[in-house]
């Protein structure tokens, strides 16, 4: 699939260190390395030396094992966006593009992305260089305009380019929830936790909201300061990742769960109005705390959830992703539709996850 890119934003937000919100947030290494980390596992297959590996307690991986399992499967094109990274990364196997953004401030002060219009600009314009065969802007190919775009999403065929936005960033569903608010969307997202605290989060994003002196809903129509007042920098650059690749007609799918409903959210209220494909896992799906099939139905989006049958597997790592803790992220639902698309049997994708997870354990306990 080497015509298909996975476009991966990663960044880090003040927000994640919340009590309560986010699985990696009580480790503040875990916190700050793991976007890198998911980065360098998804093109190395493992994390840097000086990277903490992205395994909870309880032993259930990041979902980029699951990306990078399938990308050994299926073979498609990877790379990385630096949207605000706490800690530099590298990695051998993939470009790493620079949207331009500091890490994120905390959803409860003022104005946590400050830089939310540059960061997205930035993105948008990054579209040639994430996806082979686009055209960049020249002056026979102008600056793409923010009038809407109502043509479908292009259909790719086996020689179009295609590319799927993913992110990863700890803290993300709360200041997703934070952008749904502001815009007047379905308060709704998912959890990395098997609990959703969905009740802490809205309390954080009331108080967000408070501090930066508006209501849900005065945001609707203006994008960028929803980013601005209550997001994050990944928020951002997917955003524009999205909007610059539906104005060059690259067929574009959100590979994700409610974060990347989020991006949908920000696209539409950008000028974005062909129908888009959002392709999540069963994690997400089945979860009736993140309702994302009523936000899909919201946003005009074609919801596709895979389910890779991780109950069926005796390896523990299938255990922790089957209870809940890792339900999605790092384009771990977009990378299973490819992989379903492929023919490829979730056996198979079962067996590379767990080699990949028992690397990572023993990377781990011999440093």
């Amino acid at each position: 699939m080497t015509d298909v890119t996975l476009a991966v934003v990663a960044g880090t937000t003040a927000t994640a260190a919340i009590d309560g919100i986010s699985a990696a947030g009580a480790d503040p290494e875990l916190r700050d390395h793991t976007p890198s980390a998911d980065l360098e596992i998804v093109a190395d297959g493992r994390p840097a030396p000086d990277s903490a590996v992205p395994v909870s307690p309880s032993g259930c991986p990041t979902p980029a094992v699951v990306t990078r399992a399938v990308r050994e499967l299926v073979g498609f094109e990877f790379v990385g966006v630096d949207a605000g990274l706490a800690v530099p990364t590298a990695p051998t196997d993939a470009a790493v593009l620079d949207a331009g953004a500091a890490p994120g401030g905390d959803v409860r002060d003022p104005e946590p992305v400050p830089a939310a219009a540059a960061i997205f600009e930035r993105a948008r314009a990054l579209v040639p260089d994430a996806v082979a065969g686009t055209e960049p802007t020249t002056e026979a190919n102008p600056e793409p305009t923010t009038e809407p775009t109502t043509e479908p999403n292009v259909e790719a065929n086996d020689a179009d380019p295609e590319l799927l936005v993913a992110e990863t960033i700890p803290g993300g569903t709360t200041t997703a929830l934070g952008v749904l608010t502001a815009l007047g969307e379905r308060r709704a997202v998912s959890s990395s936790l098997p609990a959703n605290p969905l009740a802490t989060k809205r309390a954080v994003v009331d108080e967000g909201l408070t501090a930066s002196d508006i209501a849900a809903g005065d945001a609707a129509g203006d994008p960028l300061a929803a980013l601005r007042l209550m997001g994050d920098p990944v928020l951002a650059a997917a955003a524009g990742l999205v909007v610059g690749a539906v104005e060059r007609g690259v067929p574009v799918t959100l590979a994700g769960g409610t974060q990347l409903a989020a991006v949908a959210a920000l696209a539409r209220h950008a000028g974005v109005e062909c129908r888009l494909p959002l392709a999540t896992t069963s994690f997400v799906a089945d979860d009736p705390s993140a309702d994302v099939g009523a936000l899909a139905d919201d946003l005009g989006l074609t919801l596709a959830a895979t389910d890779p049958r991780f109950d069926e597997g005796d390896h523990p790592a299938m255990a922790a992703y089957a209870r809940g803790e890792a339900k999605e992220g790092v384009g771990m639902g977009g990378a299973l539709a490819l992989s379903e698309r492929a023919g490829v049997p979730a056996g198979d994708v079962r067996d590379r996850v767990a080699s990949i997870t028992d690397r990572l354990l023993a990377d781990r306990a011999n440093p």
